[in-house]
């Protein structure tokens, strides 16, 4: 499932569910053990969820099941971020994954214009324009020349 696009300023915690894909249990426990995971509440009590929270959400859905963190070194590791005062994590291979494919596309392309150009090279090569006769020539009848008007 894609992630939707982030477009509101709050969401409730089916729609973070949703476009985190996380269900909305394991958000509710995160709140509980992450204090840096605290979304506010509306006057009916129900949560919502920030971009900023939704970020948060993203760092430690990735440091827990794509990096193997454990609960406790997720904490670690996003304590160490709170002082350095970033929460960006750089994922190189995503960022080389895509240059790959937009360099593939590329390539791909350039072929496309490559074989576009050799077809209109051989259709250039099989009616030189030397060799079409005029119209004057095919059909005589049909047009004056200047000895007929003498």
């Amino acid at each position: 499932m894609k992630p939707k696009p982030i477009q509101k300023l709050y969401y409730s915690i089916s729609e973070v569910s949703e476009i985190t894909s996380v269900k909305p249990h394991v958000l509710r426990y995160w709140e509980t053990e992450f204090e840096e995971l605290k979304p506010t509440k509306n006057r009916a009590g129900n949560r919502i969820y920030r971009l900023n929270d939704i970020k948060l959400i993203f760092l430690i859905k990735k440091l827990l099941y794509e990096d193997k963190f454990t609960i406790e070194g997720t904490k670690k590791k996003l304590a160490l971020l709170r002082k350095s005062r970033t929460t960006q994590i750089t994922m190189p291979f995503q960022q080389r994954e895509k240059e790959n494919l937009l360099n593939s596309i590329k390539q791909e392309l350039q072929d496309i214009l490559d074989l576009l150009d050799e077809k209109k090279g051989e259709q250039q090569q099989e009616y030189p324009k030397e060799e079409v006769q005029k119209k004057e020539d095919v059909f005589p009848l049909f047009f004056d020349t200047e000895e007929e008007s003498q």
